[in-house]
């Protein structure tokens, strides 16, 4: 194995591989977005199956992040690193090869296990290698990633030929690519005792911080829940709504969302934590109303408007509530807090999404996002009342 890193050159080299590859993982768990609608019609999928399929990917993730997300801090980066694209290699070859929903569900598990070994490794080899940046490269890439991802699938879907390979198949060179490169990567971490123990999931709240995270778990579940919506049924909704079948116009008003979020994390950087999180749950609200009535009017720029507002709370959500959280938290129980945020964040991603996919059959899919986008402004409101005396000034983390 490559020694461990001390040339500024070689930590430089590191900083930037990590955050090419992780950005990569997040293009490729957004690629199957704008195809949804198709793979619909191809393999006669409902809506349900469709969440389904979406939905396996947020609880694979969620396994591997519990069990083998801390394990580079023992075994170290470059091994994980390995890891996290070969299950994303195998996850594309299997999209590559797909001829049913359960190929597809296949798949998105495969992909799921890859990112939840992926975010956390390349995330502290990014800290690693630059402690200064590391902070605000880690906040981009999973947003940029999934911008990427929905507009370069979007775009090849809808004007390059065979819609349901070519993006895999570029992808997949790329991620081969990429684990030739990681040849020629130094490690960033020192091998130490206690894999096994790390392996097993540590969840807990500990008292200090248990009445504040319950008072702005609301927002966090809409917040996630809105990611989930747009990132299953957003392009088929629109479609239904208004009329515009295009897979890249779908795509793009997913990738709106992303650019977005990306862009509040700079938009809101000077301000603290609780200024933002509050208006950023006020942007999320006023969001989702906007695309409603763009769904309503079936008025693409009101569709657009809204989803670019809503973004900004989206994006600003969920740092900002971390950073509000975690200091209540000793040293020995943050990572134990972190975990179980993790667990209610990313069944929020999922779970809302499959109902509304179970709904959408019964109610009519805009009736299920009118539905769904209420729930989000009523999920968002309560965060406010409850947060709006009991906030107080806590450092960043």
């Amino acid at each position: 194995m490559t020694s461990l890193l001390s040339p500024s050159s070689s930590a430089f080299r590191m900083t930037v591989y990590s955050f090419l590859f992780a950005v990569l993982i997040s293009v490729c768990s957004s690629a199957p977005t704008p195809l949804y609608h198709l793979y619909q019609e191809l393999f006669h999928l409902s809506p349900a199956m469709i969440t389904f399929i979406f939905g396996s990917y947020a609880f694979a993730l969620l396994a591997a992040l519990l069990t083998v997300g801390g394990l580079s801090d023992y075994v170290g980066r470059r091994p994980l690193i390995l890891l996290a694209l070969l299950f994303n290699a195998a996850a594309l070859v299997i999209f590559l090869m797909a001829e049913s929903g359960a190929m597809l569900l296949a798949a998105r598990i495969v992909q799921g296990i890859a990112t939840g070994i992926a975010f956390p490794t390349f995330g502290a080899t990014i800290l690693d290698t630059d402690k200064r940046n590391g902070p605000i490269l880690n906040s981009i890439t999973a947003f940029l990633g999934l911008m990427i991802g929905t507009l370069m699938a979007g775009a090849l879907v809808a004007y390059a030929p065979a819609p349901t390979h070519l993006v895999y198949a570029i992808l997949l060179v790329v991620t081969l690519i990429g684990i030739a490169a990681l040849a020629f990567m130094p490690e960033t971490a020192t091998r130490r005792p206690g894999a096994l123990a790390a392996m097993r999931p540590r969840i807990s709240v500990p008292h200090r911080a248990r009445g504040l995270l319950l008072k702005v778990t609301p927002v966090n579940v809409a917040g996630w829940a809105l990611g989930g919506f747009y990132l299953s049924l957003m392009p088929t909704l629109m479609a239904v709504a208004t009329g515009i079948t295009s897979p890249f116009v779908g795509g793009t008003v997913v990738a709106t969302l992303m650019l977005s979020a990306t862009a509040s994390v700079f938009v809101f950087r000077a301000l603290s934590p609780q200024r933002v999180l509050f208006t950023g749950t006020t942007g999320l609200m006023i969001g989702v109303l906007i695309t409603l009535v763009g769904i309503e009017e079936q008025a693409v720029g009101l569709l657009f408007l809204g989803t670019a507002v809503a973004g900004l709370g989206f994006g600003s959500i969920f740092s900002n509530i971390l950073k509000i959280v975690l200091p209540l938290a000793e040293g020995h129980e943050r990572a134990g807090l972190f975990a179980a945020f993790l667990v209610e964040s990313y069944l929020a991603f999922a779970v809302p999404a499959i109902i509304a996919g179970l709904a959408a059959p019964a109610l009519g899919l805009s009736m299920t996002a009118y539905i769904y986008g209420a729930a989000i402004i009523v999920l968002a409101a309560i965060s406010i009342a409850a947060t709006r005396t009991s906030l107080v000034e806590s450092p960043a983390v």
